[in-house]
């Protein structure tokens, strides 16, 4: 084995940690993966707990050094990617969080945000940020963690506490609490960052209320954010590397020019188009986001998210039992010639990009006595390439371009059919890469740059290698005669109307 040609890449996730060390060829060396524990203390409220968080990290850090027979000298560096939004407060001087992390999807704050938005507030946060105004996002849940924790605005006002996404905790226990740094990428999320200055935005904080010496140094996404601790690991590590986890699945996919998008298929999906050197403000209701930053050059993205993607699958095995493993779905899709004229749009949640429709639920339309499971099977595989065209369609309106390519990754990705599908119903290739921990990887890349051990995006591109193409092979008129019908579906069950 070569010394120091092998990157970690910690990936703190939703639902679990993992720790991946990749060899500069891209190629996985070892994994090692702890699921993370929910905790719902209220009804729409989700929190983690940091200490687990900790803990997890350090186990699967040496886990997977020890599957892969190296030892903490053999890392060139280090990249941490992340759940993004999620939100802690911690104090200085102990390292130790003044309460649980509030998690992205928690709904706190939701009221707080019609507040602001009756007050008018949303325009001046979407000039400035990009994005909605909306509990999701970190600015209102600081808020609350400062004003529902005894002494806790007091101590920030003082100096006392540090704010951070997951990154930032860690980059601070990792370095032994010398550092309290975050990444452009993750600093977009928060709605306190202004995408144009690239500096926290002072009537931002004014709004939300919130002190500037609670905030984060804000660095690019490849970067020498400080070393770990020598006893951490073993020896020191440069980390060197750092981006929430869809920017470094884009990273990963190797998106780097305007017009590529990367779609991520998991729960639900997430996609992003490289839009080049300015921040596109949507049309459309879609997110305007930092993608990167290098070298203090900023590639933009647009964002479009979809609510239910794997989840429908996991729904007709777990909820109906039309399924006994979610990977009988290709075959079974494939089993008949088409859906017999019936559609499911799974807005089990409300649906996403580009509807923002919270109050639309799940719908079947079209059936018939002819209808079967397979049928039911292939509809919900055909809707993730309905609401991808969604999205794409609304990206291109936003850009002024067409997308050029799809590179698709999570585990739905894994399925050919719905590969293919999404091909046809998008009329665009779509590719899935060889290495499908693409958010792990975009980490390991961004370390791998700045340490050295690649010498520009360029190489980074040539890391990333092809599993499978999927061409399009669906007329045209029929590609856009069954999209009609989606688009039909998806009116009959906005605002519950099915």
């Amino acid at each position: 084995m070569n010394p120091e040609q092998y990157l970690l890449a910690l990936d703190q996730g939703t639902t679990s940690t993992r720790a991946i060390i990749f060899h500069r060829s891209g190629r996985i060396a070892a994994a090692a993966q702890r699921e993370l524990d929910q905790i719902y203390p209220r009804n729409g409220w989700a929190e983690h707990d940091p200490e687990q968080i900790w803990s997890d990290v350090l186990e699967v850090c040496a886990q997977a050094l020890a599957r892969a027979g190296l030892t903490a000298r053999d890392l060139a560096g280090l990249g941490v990617t992340n759940q993004r939004e999620t939100t802690l407060i911690w104090d200085r001087a102990t390292g130790q969080a003044i309460h649980n992390a509030i998690v992205w999807q928690d709904r706190r704050t939701a009221e707080t945000c019609r507040r602001l938005k009756d007050l008018g507030a949303e325009r001046l946060v979407r000039e400035r940020t990009g994005l909605l105004l909306d509990p999701y996002f970190s600015a209102t849940k600081i808020a609350w963690l400062l004003d529902n924790i005894p002494g806790a605005r007091a101590g920030a006002e003082k100096g006392r506490l540090a704010f951070g996404t997951v990154d930032s905790f860690l980059l601070h226990r990792l370095t032994g609490g010398k550092v309290h740094l975050t990444d452009a990428a993750n600093a977009s999320r928060t709605l306190l960052f202004n995408l144009k200055t690239q500096e926290w935005d002072r009537e931002l904080l004014d709004l939300f209320h919130i002190p500037s010496s609670i905030l984060p140094g804000v660095r690019d996404n490849a970067h020498l954010f400080g070393h770990t601790r020598a006893d951490l690991l073993g020896a020191e590590v440069p980390i060197a590397g750092s981006a929430g986890d869809q920017q470094a699945a884009l990273v990963g996919q190797a998106c780097f020019s305007p017009g590529m998008i990367k779609s991520t298929y998991g729960t639900g999906c997430f996609a992003l188009m490289n839009t080049g050197p300015e921040p596109l403000l949507s049309r459309h209701r879609l997110l305007t986001t930092v993608g990167y930053r290098l070298k203090g050059r900023v590639t933009f993205a647009l964002e479009g998210s979809i609510f239910t993607a794997g989840a429908a699958v996991q729904w007709l095995r777990d909820g109906l039992g039309l399924l006994e493993q979610a990977d009988q779905s290709a075959d079974m899709a494939a089993s008949v010639e088409d859906t017999g004229g019936v559609y499911l749009v799974p807005a089990f949640t409300g649906l996403g990009a580009p509807y923002w429709d919270p109050e639309a639920r799940g719908g079947i339309l079209g059936l018939t006595r002819a209808t079967t499971r397979a049928h039911l099977v292939r509809a919900a595989l055909e809707a993730q390439g309905y609401q991808t065209r969604d999205l794409l369609k609304a990206m291109a309106a936003d850009a002024g371009r067409e997308a050029t390519l799809l590179r698709v990754d999570g585990g739905l990705a894994a399925n050919n059919w719905a590969c293919g599908f999404l091909a046809d119903s998008t009329g665009l290739i779509v590719e899935r890469p060889l290495v499908t921990e693409t958010t792990a990887l975009g980490a390991a890349l961004l370390a791998g740059l700045e340490v050295g051990l690649y010498g520009s995006i360029e190489e980074l591109a040539q890391v990333w290698q092809q599993d499978r193409l999927f061409r399009p092979i669906l007329d045209r008129n029929r590609r856009d005669e069954l999209y009609q019908g989606w688009l039909e579906a998806v009116s009959r069950v906005r605002n519950g109307r099915a």
